[in-house]
C-alpha cells in the first residue's frame, strides 16, 4: 500500500462527528491566539468580543474551509486564518441581528445574547471591531499577496450587500409580507447562503485551483447553502430549543417569509434534500479526496440542532 493509499485508509476511519470535533478545537485555538487579551484596554470591549465568538456554536463555516482543504491538499495551518476570520464575520452578525434593533434576541448558543450580557452599545462595538479584525486576521495570515487579495475579496463580497449584509436588510423588509419563492431563495442565497459558499472559496483561492473546478466548488456552496438555511427554517419548527441554544418559533412570531411558511413542512423537507443531492453532484468531479466534504454536507442537511 503505498503512503497516499495508507492516509486514505486512516483518513477513511474518521467519522464526521470526530472530524467536527478536531475542526472545531482548531479554530476555537486560532480564534483565541487571534482576538485581544481580555485585560488590554478597552477591556469591556475585549471581553464581549471574547465572549461572543469563544463561546461554542457549531463552526459550520471553519468546517467547510478545512473539509475543502481536505479535498484540495492543504494543511490545516495554512488555513487556520481563514477559519478564524470567516466565523468572526458569522459572529458579528449574530451578535448585531440579535440587537433589539434586528431580531431582538434574547439567548444565542444556550446563553445570553451580547447586548443582553453587556449592553446594546457594547454589543454593536464588538460586532464592528469582529468584522475588522476578520480582516485584518486574513492580511496577517500565511499565503502570497496574490493569495490574500483574492481570499480577502471573497470574504468582502461575502459579507457585504451582495451577500449577507443584503440579504439581512431583503429579511428584515420583508417581515410581515408575503415573498415568491424565487425572492425567497435569492433572499436565502445572499443571507446565509453567500458565507458558506464563501468557506469553499477561500480554500480554492488559497490553492489556485483552475476556473473550472473552482466553479464546481462555488455550485456546490450555493446548493449547500440554500439547503442548510431551509433545514435551519425547518428546525425553528420542530427543533428542540435546548439543542438549538435558543428558542424556537420565533419566524412565525415575527412573520419572517421562509421555506416551509410558503411551500409547507413536507416540501421544504424535500427541497433541502434536493439541493443536497445538487451539492454532492458537483463534487463529483474530485473522485474520493471529495469524501469528508460529502460527509459534512449530509451532516449540514441532516442535524437536529
Amino acid at each position: 500500500m503505498t503512503r497516499t493509499q495508507t492516509t486514505k485508509a486512516m483518513a477513511d476511519t474518521v467519522t464526521i462527528d470526530q472530524r467536527l470535533l478536531v475542526w472545531a478545537e482548531r479554530v476555537e485555538k486560532a480564534l483565541d491566539a487571534a482576538l485581544p487579551l481580555p485585560d488590554a484596554e478597552p477591556a469591556r470591549l475585549h471581553q464581549a468580543m471574547r465572549y461572543s465568538t469563544l463561546n461554542g456554536g457549531k463552526r459550520v463555516r471553519p468546517a467547510l474551509i478545512y473539509a475543502t482543504g481536505e479535498l484540495l491538499g492543504i494543511a490545516p495551518t495554512e488555513l487556520d486564518a481563514s477559519a478564524a476570520a470567516i466565523e468572526m464575520i458569522h459572529v458579528y452578525s449574530l451578535v448585531h441581528d440579535d440587537l433589539p434593533a434586528m431580531d431582538d434576541d434574547e439567548f444565542r448558543r444556550g446563553r445570553l445574547t451580547c447586548h443582553r450580557q453587556y449592553d446594546e452599545a457594547t454589543a454593536i462595538l464588538a460586532g464592528d471591531a469582529l468584522q475588522v479584525l476578520a480582516f485584518q486576521t486574513l492580511a496577517e495570515g500565511p499565503g502570497s499577496a496574490e493569495q490574500k487579495l483574492a481570499m480577502i475579496q471573497i470574504l468582502a463580497r461575502a459579507s457585504g450587500t451582495a451577500g449577507m449584509a443584503g440579504g439581512q436588510a431583503v429579511d428584515l423588509a420583508a417581515a410581515g409580507r408575503v415573498l415568491t419563492l424565487i425572492e425567497l431563495e435569492e433572499m436565502h442565497k445572499a443571507k446565509t447562503g453567500a458565507l458558506l459558499q464563501a468557506s469553499v472559496l477561500l480554500p480554492a483561492a488559497k490553492a489556485e485551483v483552475d476556473a473550472s473546478l473552482r466553479g464546481c466548488l462555488a455550485r456546490f456552496g450555493q446548493a449547500l447553502g440554500l439547503a442548510f438555511q431551509i433545514v435551519d427554517d425547518l428546525l425553528d419548527i420542530e427543533g428542540d430549543p435546548a439543542l438549538l441554544g435558543k428558542a424556537t418559533g420565533m419566524d412565525q412570531a415575527r412573520g419572517k417569509p421562509t421555506y416551509p411558511a410558503i411551500v409547507g413542512v413536507p416540501a421544504a423537507r424535500l427541497k433541502a434534500q434536493e439541493l443536497h443531492t445538487l451539492a454532492l453532484q458537483e463534487l463529483s468531479a474530485f473522485g474520493a479526496q471529495a469524501d469528508p466534504l460529502r460527509a459534512l454536507a449530509h451532516f449540514l442537511t441532516n442535524r437536529n440542532a
